[in-house]
């Protein structure tokens, strides 16, 4: 009986996966294998949002391969030395994978193909899996990377993307594939209240459900931060239980301006996974930088306390947070207005800002998060780096009625429509009968310091 191994990494699903159906085509049998990396672990990426999602998700794996006739194989430690040592405990020849975009998991397959190699084994790295591109398959003359938006969404475009594959509908596991037992959701501390369920089940559950409910609108409300009219998808697509390329395919052809505007969506996380692939250094260093002088996490201790509990004295951004806080993720505007706000307006490194979206968010990329904060800084691809997103005014363009910020901050639920997004305005008793901070500064004041800091007062 010949024998492969199928290495999940941020692939944890059964549909529309390459390596885990080359693996199947290559053996009689299968070791559908996930490591625990330890790596991972101490670099202090595997946060409690991420590790019970994570939990679900391959949980949820196992469940899938066990109504094919399979199970799941989890190891913890190297991912070197566990796939190397299951690859000789089987008689594996070939290990199966999807490519990855960060410097550690380029260092990952490199270190792994050579490892396997020594022992007479084959890697095999299978691009379009976590994107719906590769990253390095759409280039422009001149570089090994599109560094703006728009060309790059010209070219993905006329790209054609692969087949989408049906999930296997058998699956053989080798006795000898040893697994420890899976992690769970209930072992871990620290999880956000509100953190949705993980799995591929539960993925493609909200997937149908917004395909039907919420794309047609996605163009017209997906700024709304209210109505909440996003898709949710963000922490499935990070984890891989829903496929990039399937999505756009089933978007593309149900057509129409929110199917249009979602694939957009799609393109801009491929844009930035391209962009780390080709600029590994960027989810520390500054893409573009405009040398900025950024305040001192110790001179900012304060303003960088309040940002984080949700005390700003401006409800939106307060509002976000707090989500943030309570379930793992931010809407998309949420996201912008807060990292303007700590970027521009209190002028905190990125990297502050960066980091604590990790702690917590449930999608927390290394790609997405770093390369969307750098260009709210400034300091990414953003062509207008001095963009200022003023909250006062976003609040009320996009949280008219004020319904966001009473959701999230009921200090303020007592304020009737707008108004809720400018209560310093409130006088006397009024004033006095809402427990919420004054606004951290002016945000002229903010925006003075920002110009000053950059030679453009």
């Amino acid at each position: 009986m010949t024998v492969s191994v199928a290495l999940f990494t941020s692939n944890l699903r059964l549909h529309d996966n390459p390596p885990l159906r080359a693996a199947l085509a290559a053996a009689d049998e299968v070791v559908p294998l996930f490591v625990l990396d330890e790596a991972i672990e101490a670099a202090g990426f595997a946060a409690p949002n991420r590790r019970a999602f994570l939990a679900d998700c391959l949980a949820g794996l196992d469940t899938g391969l066990r109504e094919r006739g399979g199970r799941l194989v989890v190891r913890s430690g190297s991912v070197i030395a566990q796939v190397c040592r299951v690859a000789a405990e089987t008689g594996a020849d070939e290990v199966h994978m999807a490519a990855g975009v960060s410097a550690y998991a380029q260092h990952r397959e490199e270190r792994l193909s050579v490892a396997l190699e020594a022992e007479g084994r084959r890697l095999c790295v299978h691009d379009a899996v976590i994107t719906a591109v590769p990253p390095g398959a759409v280039t422009p003359a001149s570089s090994d990377h599109f560094a703006v938006f728009t060309p790059y969404f010209r070219r993905w475009s006329d790209e054609r993307l692969r087949t989408v594959q049906s999930p296997p509908r058998t699956v053989r596991v080798p006795g000898a594939a040893r697994s420890e037992r899976l992690p769970s959701r209930a072992g871990v501390s620290g999880v956000s209240e509100g953190l949705a369920a993980g799995g591929e089940r539960e993925a493609r559950t909200r997937w149908s459900a917004w395909q039907r409910d919420g794309l047609a609108q996605y163009e017209d409300r997906h700024d709304d931060l209210a109505g909440d009219m996003t898709s949710k998808l963000s922490p499935h697509l990070h984890f891989g239980t829903l496929s990039p390329v399937e999505l756009v395919h089933h978007a593309s052809r149900t057509g129409g301006a929110g199917a249009e505007a979602f694939v957009r969506q799609l393109c801009w996380r491929d844009f930035h996974h391209q962009v780390l692939t080709a600029r590994p250094a960027a989810s520390t260093a500054d893409y573009r930088s405009q040398h900025d002088h950024w305040r001192s996490e110790r001179s900012a201790a304060r303003e960088i306390t309040a940002w984080k509990e949700g005390r700003t004295g401006y409800p939106v951004v307060d509002a976000a947070m707090r989500q943030l806080r309570h379930e793992g993720w931010m809407h998309n505007r949420g996201r912008l207005l807060t990292a303007s706000f700590l970027a521009k307006t209190l002028y905190v490194d990125w990297r502050v800002g960066a980091r604590h979206f990790l702690e917590l968010l449930v999608d927390g990329d290394v790609a997405n998060n770093q390369l969307n904060w750098q260009w709210v800084a400034g300091t990414g691809t953003d062509s207008r780096p001095n963009r200022v997103f003023n909250p006062v005014t976003q609040g009320k363009r996009y949280d008219p009625q004020g319904a966001y910020v009473r959701r999230w901050v009921p200090e303020l639920a007592g304020l009737d429509g707008g108004a809720v997004h400018e209560p310093w305005k409130l006088r006397g008793p009024d004033r006095a009968a809402y427990d919420y901070p004054e606004p951290l500064l002016e945000l002229s004041d903010g925006l003075a310091r920002f110009k000053r800091a950059r030679g453009r007062a």
